[in-house]
């Protein structure tokens, strides 16, 4: 890197431009509306962001949400009702699908669980779908999903916005143009939970909320009592039923740039590292060690990606980094023959390099944001297909989920079979790859 000027990395980047991290391909599909039809199913917390990202470039026609009472400025039934008078309210999706004809996209935004179901039956009836990440709760549901997702040829795209943002999409073009050399191993990591996880079922129940329907909100789901302040409305994410714990939440994001930028597929090995899970939650803190097939852009015939959470962070003795060396609280690197990069995740910060006297003076192109919600509802009226759309977004979510499945099965070093959609050596990990759903809950095809 000594030799490397700023005029020769410049110059080795002249062919580079925005539209290469950018998937090729259009839809047959095409919307016959002008400004397509769109639904929406949850609409307060993310869901508020998720409605409104989508309605500046489509119509909102009907929304779903199982609480009526949620409001303000994180949006909510009686906010949707009050911003688009004229869309038709539901609380059931069921109901909802069924009964609008002409639909051209929906957003879905709902906890976990409900992802794959509301999901796979707008597909199934030709409708396009912004789903929130992770895409889905189970590896076998993700599998399924894009399946049909391709089957119904639908424009598709997973709500891991920061796919679409510049901090990401320029550390992926420099890691990709070679400006660290090839890459030894990498790491992703989050400051999260910052809900309750690893922890019991309380023995505590009550009535649900008038305004909750909580056996809509059970949805697939076992059946269980409502517990006041315990799942509803946020603190879902680390219970095995209804969510997928820090990794799941975090790692659709932090993950996705180091996958992305490698080009990689399944892994061949994931193990887990932490304390003794629980019966219901996801664990307070953990590390889960991929290992993957090499390739051109990586350093060995095998790489190392690593995920940290709950206050663990990557060992800078172990990246080639100065010790002291501070991370963001969230954040991805890339450890490379050359040197290292860092990227903080949600700042908006763009990446650093390391050691930072050795590319002093050395510039990288600055790759600008796209709409990650423009893009879906653009791919809808026939456009280019969405950056994370599900061909891309499910194996992501795949090889995230494994992890989860990892954490309950500690001790073992998985060896996953992508092909089979099973371990080689573990019946106790292909058991948590897929969950039947309530009785009176099935989705065909899932």
């Amino acid at each position: 890197m000594s030799k490397m000027t700023r005029r020769t990395f410049l110059g080795g980047l002249s062919s580079a431009s925005a539209a290469s991290l950018l998937p090729s391909g259009t839809f047959a599909k095409r919307s016959p509306n002008e400004t397509p039809n769109l639904a929406a199913v949850g609409v307060g917390g993310k869901g508020w962001v998720d409605s409104n990202g989508a309605a500046k470039f489509g119509n909102i026609v009907a929304f779903c949400d199982v609480e009526q009472a949620r409001g303000g400025k994180r949006g909510g039934f009686s906010a949707a009702a009050a911003k688009w008078p004229k869309a038709r309210r539901y609380t059931d999706w069921r109901v909802m699908l069924e009964k609008e004809k002409n639909l051209d996209g929906v957003t879905i935004s709902t906890p976990d669980h409900m992802h794959a179901p509301v999901t796979m039956t707008a597909l199934q009836q030709g409708i396009g779908c912004y789903t929130q990440k992770p895409l889905t709760r189970t590896v076998y549901e993700s599998r399924k999903v894009s399946a049909a997702a391709a089957k119904a040829g639908v424009a598709t795209q997973m709500g891991n916005q920061h796919h679409s943002g510049t901090s990401y999409r320029t550390l992926v073009n420099l890691v990709q143009k070679g400006l660290i050399g090839k890459i030894k191993h990498a790491h992703a990591w989050s400051n999260r939970p910052i809900w309750p996880q690893g922890i019991k079922r309380p023995a505590a129940s009550a009535t649900p909320p008038d305004a909750l329907q909580w056996d809509l909100w059970l949805g697939v789901a076992p059946e269980r009592p409502f517990a006041p302040g315990v799942y509803h409305p946020f603190k879902w994410r680390g219970w095995y039923d209804f969510g997928t714990g820090a990794l799941g939440d975090m790692g659709c994001h932090i993950i996705d740039p180091i996958y992305w930028a490698l080009g990689l597929n399944a892994p061949s090995t994931v193990l887990y590292e932490g304390p003794e899970p629980t019966a219901e939650t996801f664990p307070k803190a953990e590390r889960i060690h991929y290992e993957f097939p090499g390739n051109k852009r990586t350093s060995g015939k095998t790489i190392k990606v690593t995920w940290h959470d709950g206050g663990n962070l990557p060992d800078p003795a172990e990246c080639d980094l100065p010790a002291g060396t501070k991370l963001p609280p969230n954040g991805s690197m890339f450890v490379g023959e050359q040197g290292v990069v860092i990227c903080p995740h949600g700042s908006g910060k763009l990446p650093t390099l390391y050691p930072e006297k050795d590319f002093k003076g050395i510039d990288f192109e600055v790759i600008p944001t796209t709409d990650h919600y423009r893009q879906w509802v653009e791919a809808i009226k026939g456009g280019e297909k969405p950056s994370s759309s599900f061909d891309y977004a499910g194996p992501l979510c795949e090889t995230v989920l494994l992890g989860c499945v990892a954490s309950q099965v500690p001790g073992v070093k998985l060896e996953w079979n992508a092909k089979a959609l099973r371990f080689n050596n573990s019946k106790k990990a292909d058991n948590l790859l897929h969950q039947d759903y309530r009785k009176g809950w099935e989705v065909a095809g899932l």
